[in-house]
């Protein structure tokens, strides 16, 4: 049986050791488009809910404690990963009411509520991800309380089936085991349970490290990867040579069916890669040695939350103001668009720094109308707005637009003399009416239909999927809004980065009006969002 004060610590040191470990789950992410990464913002998540546990006195009890942690978790919810984390411990802390001290079969009790909970807000939950990590974690804490009641038992039996799950993610997703590497959701929530078993059999608080700790070791490399890799049929006999180019080998041993590898290096992405070409990989582990200068020469900067361009003061209902909006967005450009629409409110965010729940609460409830319209416009965001809506004091409407444009489409869509079924209605059509573009770089080496990918390679989705990649910028553009169009399309519209001149874009525009048909109309408009050099819409 556990109190209050074991559960504060717990989840404290579940939050620490996530926090001090966010860079290698970051790592994990090998997708080469720059994103908000699943370590920075789970421990973003986490890192909230442990400061208002901080607060609380050891007299707290288990439902006191699960309660502030819930709140806290909900509010600096950021992403999708996060929201998932959220919930998680949100059910969590249901099955924790009325109790001032908790059993083995009330962790697991309350954990299964908090699975449930996960998987009731995911509209298409994927297998081999957090939530397939919580999902066995919880199954199992139910089935030792059956011959053990301790939360000793229940606690270590959900860290370890956390890590067998863990493992067992490359076989669920293609995508991890083409990258050879596990969930970085997953990996998160089990440095979280690590920390609450530190607490939980030792009575030890894992604490977060300094910044000395952190930036300061004696290495040329930022990188360590071990791994090991099962021969394939293609397995090459110079593969610890070729491990070398790429940095330090600091072991390396050579098996019946296979080797075992460690490596230094500053390219955690060509290790992985040359280790794919040997054989399928398995025991995959990236992690970041906390080398601030070497680790800024190779181009992998810590990631930095951004200071908030405002603050969003409260307002209460005017019962005279039917509606509001709020939206969010990055860039100047981008911002002025929204605001010229009748945007309300904006949020400061995008694909690399995702706002939380909170941040999007304050701005829906620093907009005085009786129903509140919130335009996420990014897939990472839609989440933490559905629950910023659960809990603001006014009627609030998550428009789920996954970019700008459908954004943009949907506030062309408003009728002010329309009631809210049919914006909301006409809002939601709106976003299928509208086909977007996104030109970046990619942040890492990988590779797309079995090409090579080089980092700083430029990148072309189409709707968030990769569809050509290469190193000519107008070719890449030209070909995206080539593939954009339909026979229906009449307009294009280009909205151009901060990194990208005025002279740059005209260039572009130009260069697509001149391959699409001469009935389409097609402008440039200044974005200045981050990231993403182009963002091209066609409606």
């Amino acid at each position: 049986m556990i109190n209050g004060k074991q559960l504060r610590d717990a989840f404290i040191s579940g939050a620490n050791n996530l926090c001090n470990r966010k860079a290698e789950v970051d790592a994990l992410n090998v997708f080469p488009v720059p994103d908000g990464d699943t370590g920075t913002n789970m421990s973003m998540t986490i890192g909230n809910g442990a400061k208002e546990l901080e607060k609380l006195g050891d007299e707290a009890t288990v439902e006191e404690v699960a309660k502030v942690a819930a709140s806290g978790f909900l509010r600096g919810a950021r992403g999708n990963s996060g929201v998932i984390l959220s919930l998680l411990f949100r059910g969590f802390s249901k099955g924790m009411k009325g109790k001032e001290t908790a059993t083995g079969a009330d962790i697991a009790a309350a954990f299964t509520l908090g699975v449930e909970a996960a998987y009731k807000a995911v509209m298409k939950p994927t297998e081999g991800t957090i939530l397939t990590v919580a999902r066995c974690a919880a199954e199992k804490a139910s089935q030792i309380v059956k011959y053990d009641d301790s939360t000793v038992a229940v606690l270590y039996g959900m860290y370890l089936q956390s890590r067998r799950t863990l493992a067992q993610t490359p076989e669920m997703l293609p995508i991890l085991k083409k990258s050879g590497v596990v969930d970085a959701g997953g990996q998160g929530l089990v440095y979280i349970f690590e920390g609450m078993w530190s607490v939980i059999s030792e009575g030890r608080i894992i604490m977060p490290k300094t910044e000395e700790e952190v930036s300061v070791k004696a290495s040329e490399y930022a990188y360590c990867v071990e791994a090991v890799a099962k021969r394939g049929e293609k397995a090459s006999e110079g593969f610890e040579k070729a491990l070398s180019s790429y940095g330090e080998v600091v072991e390396y041993t050579e098996g019946t069916v296979g080797a075992k590898f460690h490596v230094h290096t500053n390219e955690p992405g060509k290790v992985i890669t040359e280790a794919l070409s040997y054989g399928i990989l398995t025991a995959v582990k990236v992690e970041n040695l906390g080398i601030a200068h070497t680790a800024l020469e190779a181009g992998f900067e810590e990631p930095k939350e951004e200071p908030k361009e405002e603050k969003f003061v409260y307002a209460e209902v005017d019962p005279s103001v039917e509606y509001g909006f709020v939206s969010v967005c990055a860039g100047k450009g981008l911002t002025d668009v929204f605001s010229d629409l009748g945007c309300d409110n904006i949020v400061s965010g995008g694909q690399t720094m995702n706002p939380s729940t909170e941040d999007i609460l304050a701005a829906v409830q620093a907009t005085p109308a009786k129903n509140v319209f919130v335009l996420p416009n990014n897939k990472n965001i839609v989440m933490a707005a559905m629950q910023a809506a659960e809990i603001a004091d006014r009627n609030v409407i998550v428009i789920p637009s996954k970019t700008v444009p459908q954004g943009i489409s949907a506030m062309l869509a408003y009728d002010c003399d329309a009631s809210v079924v049919d914006n909301t209605e006409a809002m939601n059509e709106a976003l299928s009416a509208v086909c977007t573009g996104q030109v970046t770089f990619a942040a890492r080496d990988s590779d797309f239909d079995g090409h090579k990918i080089k980092e700083g390679e430029l990148l072309a989705m189409k709707e968030g999927k990769m569809v050509y990649t290469g190193k000519d910028m107008a070719l890449i553009c030209s070909r995206l809004a080539k593939a954009l169009v339909n026979k229906d399309t009449s307009m294009v519209t280009v909205y151009y980065g901060e990194d990208v001149t005025e002279e740059q874009a005209e260039g572009i525009r130009s260069v697509i009006e001149s391959k699409l048909s001469s009935s389409i109309e097609v402008n440039a408009i200044y974005g200045g969002q981050p990231v993403y050099y182009y963002i091209i819409s066609a409606e």
